[in-house]
């Protein structure tokens, strides 16, 4: 794969910004409180309500200066992350018949041609990579979509797992910036869906992996429900879920139950 001087890149990754609006609805997990009804008692079609800050900071950390719970395994794990047309994240994920990247299923259509830049980060440690790819599966219900791309670049893939752990994070591209972590607690997982609390997210970060502490992707961030107070939670779908919706996707990818 190519890799394009930086200056030129940034001219065409500025053009590319300043066309695209950002789709998709992600909000920041809060300091929620375990309150009845639970979060697996969640309406079917919430409110949801995107805010920019949940809590008293926007806890993000640029994933080149992390030096956080995670550490010992996120830079294993950085590269697989893509900023993808512009608007949502996305992982290159294993899979028996061939890596692909995973996302949000409101981020594309299916058959789009995507634009994806990995590498895209503060004080990088590599050139950018860019690349396109086609949208081989798409889903609202589970919120999920496959990118196969045209050409593949040397990173290693993330494995898929449906073990969470109490501590989880998520590498995105929050409001479309440079590479960042946040990281936050599990809630509970039902029906598909994984929520998660005092994990922070913006929009543009839709699509990005939940991962859990041995850095395996456990579900796919999707959208959430947070105040600047820190009630509320963010959620996702889960790994187990997008793999039984999936075609491509076989049980054999899943490394742990």
């Amino acid at each position: 794969m190519a890799h394009p001087p930086r200056d030129s890149f940034l001219m065409q990754w500025g053009m590319l910004l300043a066309g695209t609006v950002a789709v998709g609805l992600s909000a920041c997990g809060g300091r929620a409180e375990r309150t009845e009804p639970s979060v697996c008692e969640t309406p079917s079609n919430p409110e949801v309500r995107a805010f920019t800050q949940c809590g008293p900071t926007l806890d993000f950390t640029p994933i080149n200066r992390y030096e956080g719970e995670f550490s010992d395994v996120i830079q294993d794990r950085e590269d697989a992350v893509v900023f993808i047309d512009g608007r949502c994240t996305g992982t290159l994920i294993e899979a028996s018949a061939g890596p692909v990247v995973l996302t949000a299923g409101h981020c594309v259509r299916l058959g789009d041609v995507s634009l994806l830049v990995f590498n895209f980060e503060d004080d990088a440690d590599g050139d950018p990579l860019i690349t396109e790819g086609t949208v081989i599966e798409q889903s609202l219900a589970p919120d999920y979509a496959l990118i196969r791309l045209d050409v593949l670049p040397d990173i290693t893939p993330t494995l898929l797992s449906t073990v969470p752990t109490e501590r989880l994070a998520i590498v995105q591209h929050p409001r479309g910036y440079p590479k960042a972590i946040a990281e936050g607690d599990y809630l509970d997982a039902c029906n598909g869906v994984i929520f998660y609390k005092d994990l922070d997210t913006l929009v543009a970060s839709s699509g990005a992996g939940v991962l859990n502490r041995q850095g395996h992707l456990v579900g796919v961030h999707t959208d959430g429900n947070c105040e600047v107070s820190g009630r509320g939670s963010n959620r996702g779908w889960t790994v187990e879920a997008i793999v039984e919706a999936s075609e491509y996707l076989q049980d054999s990818d899943i490394l742990e139950r």
